[in-house]
């Protein structure tokens, strides 16, 4: 759950190349990551990532 809004959030995990890019390149990290996740989850959206997991939510509202 969402802590804010109350609405459930999905955590789910990515590979070691894209978390490598936090630390050097904050920008291609937030576009590889959410690149990542349009490709398996559409009807989602990265709300945070905290290593090792990134929390989504569903766009309709869930």
């Amino acid at each position: 759950m969402d802590d804010l809004t109350g609405k459930p959030l999905l955590k789910s995990m990515m590979g070691k190349r894209i978390w490598q890019l936090f630390d050097t390149d904050k920008a291609a990290f937030q576009r590889e990551t959410i690149a990542y996740f349009q490709r398996g989850y559409p009807d989602w959206e990265v709300k945070r990532a905290k290593y090792p997991h990134v929390f989504l939510q569903h766009r309709k509202g869930h």
